[in-house]
């Protein structure tokens, strides 16, 4: 009886707890929840639980359908049980109105969403469609989830008149970022680039760098191992000490920005730029240069270098500018202006001046605005200096108005000195050899005997032309027309007459080292020289 009354209270206790109602189970999230995946049509359909490992076999016209997808096939093997289906033959896939991919074999997987896709030939390789962006290759994944399709031996990107090619790829059909890893080449109409590692977006047609890279477009050879480049304008912004060569030239900088259609690029900070053909350098930390135009300018910590010769010549200023006349043509010519505070050191050649000019048509060089230059113990100055070239060697240079040319001697406080309107300085291997001076000269010359190069005295003189002659670095005689002079014994010069009026030796200023051409020191205040109106020497100087 008591285990009757048990058993009783056993069923009651269940019957009860069961009309209760229990808290309601949360719902899944509609990401989470099983969609089942459809078989739409085929021509025929056999089943046998025995074979083929339970599947459907499908034969014709197959059509399957799986949450907004469609998917197509000559023959499948469907496995209803595990929400997935195996397919041959013109096998196709269809998102949406802009998504498609075809293969010979597929494998779908309804409960990941994920279609294995493959190709047995070469002729006909797996084809992913996305609007105007195709990706072929022999094994492609296609996760629906996350919409990205990925390979892993080999596969190739068009995108328009772009083309990729790596081994291992993936592409997001919402994003439209394609990520390519191991021998990557990206083709273009306009240019080449090989990396390992790259990403490009096929919507904004932005390829990052992210690993070194080279670019080679024409002529022109870009390396980088970060930035990007805009396949569409040709715009690219390159960092991490990026280098643009071409054609001899090379640009090297933190950062590189350059513009293809306009031929324009712009570097900044440790900027570089190196002409081997013509043998000379820029530094700075801000550059432009327009190729289309020829124009050129570098600022800020900016130097020249021309290393064309055993000695290279260092130039500083505030801002170097290149014009550039008749290009593409085989009159082409260029003009360097180099402005404020230039300061230029060679072993043999120091120079400076507020501003200077360069052309390349006639190998000139003007300095302007207090100029001075020196070699070795020679000082030449004047309201304005030009120097010309032969062969990246100087070759004769030209004082116009105030010149004064000072050689320093031996003995302290000891100088040969020439003033005059102009002067005219001839050089043989980079050493002054002669040097003739034009209108009022006015001379102080010591000379030295011959037999043991004391100096004899002083002569001073004046003339209305002057030629001096050196001879290995040192003034060695003086020739004059009906000069007006008088010469003094080395004990007996007057205190006055040891200097011409306006004589400076300007050693503090002089560049020491190519370091020190960054460090500007004027002249001491009342040495300047005040430009004086000019006068027409041309009679004076019909013999020069």
């Amino acid at each position: 009886m008591r285990s009757i009354v048990v058993v009783f209270l056993c069923v009651l206790y269940i019957a009860v707890y069961a009309v209760i109602p229990s808290p309601p189970a949360k719902a899944k999230k509609k990401s989470e929840e099983r969609k089942r995946v459809y078989l739409v049509h085929a021509d025929e359909l056999t089943y046998d639980r025995w074979r083929n490992n339970g599947a459907q076999v499908l034969r014709g016209n197959v059509q399957f359908e799986h949450d907004g997808a469609r998917l197509y096939c000559d023959s499948a093997n469907y496995f209803e049980t595990v929400n997935s289906f195996e397919a041959w033959g013109n096998v196709k896939m269809v998102q949406g109105d802009t998504l498609s991919l075809s293969s010979d074999y597929g494998f779908y997987d309804g409960d990941a969403k994920r279609l294995e896709a493959k190709a047995f030939t070469p002729a006909q390789q797996v084809v992913l469609r996305n609007r105007t962006t195709m990706l072929y290759t022999d094994t492609l994944y296609f996760d629906r989830i996350d919409n990205m399709g990925y390979y892993d031996d080999g596969g190739k990107l068009v995108d328009k008149a772009t083309t990729l090619t790596s081994v291992h790829g993936e592409y997001h059909t919402d994003s439209k970022d394609a990520f390519f890893m191991q021998d990557v080449v990206m083709v273009d109409q306009n240019f080449n680039l090989t990396t390992d590692t790259l990403v490009y977006n096929t919507q904004t047609k932005m390829a990052h760098i992210v690993g070194p890279s080279d670019i080679v477009s024409g002529k022109s050879h870009i390396y980088s191992e970060l930035g990007y480049y805009n396949t569409e304008n040709e715009q690219a912004e390159l960092l991490k000490r990026s280098r643009l060569d071409n054609e001899g030239r090379t640009l090297v900088g933190d950062s590189i920005w350059y513009d293809g259609v306009k031929g324009v690029s712009e570097a900044f900070v440790n900027v570089i730029y190196t002409d081997k053909i013509n043998k000379n350098s820029l530094y700075c930390n801000y550059g432009y240069y327009n190729d289309s135009t020829g124009y050129a300018m570098c600022t800020d910590s900016a130097m020249a270098v021309d290393f064309s010769q055993t000695d290279s010549l260092y130039m500083h200023a505030d801002t170097f500018k290149v014009f550039s006349y008749n290009l593409n043509t085989d009159s082409v010519y260029r003009v360097l202006h180099a402005y404020n505070k230039v300061r230029a050191y060679r072993i043999d050649i120091q120079a400076v001046c507020d501003s200077l000019v360069y052309n390349s048509q006639d190998s000139c060089m003007t300095l302007y605005h207090d100029p001075i230059v020196w070699n070795l113990n020679q000082q030449l100055l004047g309201e304005e200096i030009k120097v010309y070239m032969k062969d990246s060697v100087i070759d004769h240079a030209h004082v116009i108005s105030q010149a004064f040319s000072i050689e320093k001697l031996r003995e302290d406080k000891v100088y040969n000195q020439v003033s005059s309107q102009e002067m005219f300085a001839f050089f043989l291997k980079g050493e002054m050899h002669e040097a003739r001076a034009v209108g009022n000269v006015q001379v102080v010359f010591y000379p030295e005997d011959d037999s043991d190069s004391s100096y004899v005295g002083l002569i001073s003189m004046t003339t209305e032309q002057l030629k001096m002659f050196f001879d290995k670095r040192k003034l060695d005689y003086i020739w004059a027309p009906a000069p007006d002079g008088i010469m003094y014994p080395m004990s007996q010069i007057p205190p006055e007459k040891r200097y011409l009026e306006g004589f400076n030796w300007f050693d503090y200023v002089r560049p020491i080292s190519k370091q020190d051409i960054f460090n500007w020191r004027p002249k001491a205040a009342g040495t300047e020289l005040k430009p004086q109106r000019r006068r027409n020497n041309e009679a004076a100087r019909k013999d020069i």
